[in-house]
């Protein structure tokens, strides 16, 4: 599986027609940190937990919550994100798996760095890297 940075993958976001983002953070994660917007390029922003709050066990059923919800889309590329990087990278191992068994393959790539980025010095994330950081558009609810 690839791994891009939060600019490449807004760079292939827009410029791959089959394309969508997976963000597999928790729901609290989405609703007080934020969420990628991705509404100027006209791509789905995919909602599923890979670790569902507040126990943070697996999801057993991603897959079929993530085929559910990209309804009768059907990207070829699908990008996962969650706050770092460590999340999306076994949830998009886990998606890849499942669907190299069905009639419609996808490309999965780990988002590096994740929505928040990386701890910086201070303990601190959202200040050294990550899609927040590199200005890519975001929002808060």
């Amino acid at each position: 599986m690839e791994e891009l940075r939060p600019r490449e993958v807004w760079d292939r976001l827009r410029s791959t027609p089959a394309a969508a983002l997976i963000d597999v953070r928790s729901r609290p994660e989405w609703t007080f940190v934020g969420l990628p917007d991705l509404q100027s390029i006209d791509r789905p922003l995919v909602l599923v937990e890979w670790r569902q709050y507040p126990e943070m066990t697996i999801n057993h059923g991603f897959v079929d919550e993530v085929r559910g919800a990209l309804g009768t889309s059907r990207p070829d590329t699908i990008f996962f994100l969650c706050r770092s990087g460590s999340r999306s990278r076994d949830a998009a191992h886990h998606f890849e798996e499942v669907a190299a068994g069905t009639d419609h393959p996808v490309r999965c790539f780990n988002v590096l760095e994740g929505f928040e980025g990386d701890i910086d010095a201070d303990g601190h994330r959202g200040t050294l890297n990550g899609w927040k950081q590199s200005g890519l558009p975001w929002k808060q609810s």
